[in-house]
This record gives structure tokens, sequence and C-alpha cells, in this order.
């Protein structure tokens, strides 16, 4: 089946629900990131190790991940059809036209 088939539009419900379940996702990530690198860097303290580049790292790279997670949920939150909807909507209307000539 294509990925693009033509899917009867969402009802508000639906639409409600899906932005709930990008918010809580991105909530659960956010939450899971604070503790957990809060607990690296307890840990490092109490170790001796203090702020080193080897607990260090994973704060970067998660932080890089998180953000990068936070701009996605916001292209799928924008506008009621998102992003890439408006964007596969544009592209068919393009074909359609370019088959008409």
């Amino acid at each position: 089946m294509s990925r693009y088939r033509h899917h009867e539009p969402m009802t508000l419900e639906q639409r409600a629900e899906r932005r709930v379940r990008l918010k809580l996702g991105f909530g659960i990530h956010a939450l899971v990131f604070v503790l957990v690198n809060a607990g690296l860097l307890v840990m490092a303290s109490v170790f001796g190790a203090g702020p080193r580049a080897a607990t260090m790292l994973p704060l970067w790279g998660w932080s890089l991940g998180l953000g990068i997670h936070g701009l996605v949920i916001l292209l799928k939150l924008m506008g009621d059809g998102g992003l890439r909807e408006r964007m596969v909507q544009r592209e068919m209307q393009a074909l359609q036209q370019r088959e008409l000539r």
C-alpha cells in the first residue's frame, strides 16, 4: 500500500489526542533527560570526578537529541495539517497540474 494514500480527515478529538501524545512524549523525554543527567552529575561529584568530558559528553549529546525532538514536535504541531501534510498537498496539486498540460 502507498504511504501517501488519501485518508479521511481526522476528527477534532483525534487531532487533540495526537497533539497530547506528542506533547506527553516530549515531556517524558525531557523528564528522563533531567533525571539521568542530574544523576550522572551527582555521581561524578560524589566520586570526585567533577564535570569532566566523560560526564559532560552524554549531557551534550542528549541535549542535541532533545533539541531535535523538540523541533520535530514543534513542526508537527504547527497548523492544522502539519508541515508534512501541507507539503504533500502542494506536491499533489503540482503533479495534477503537470498532468493536465
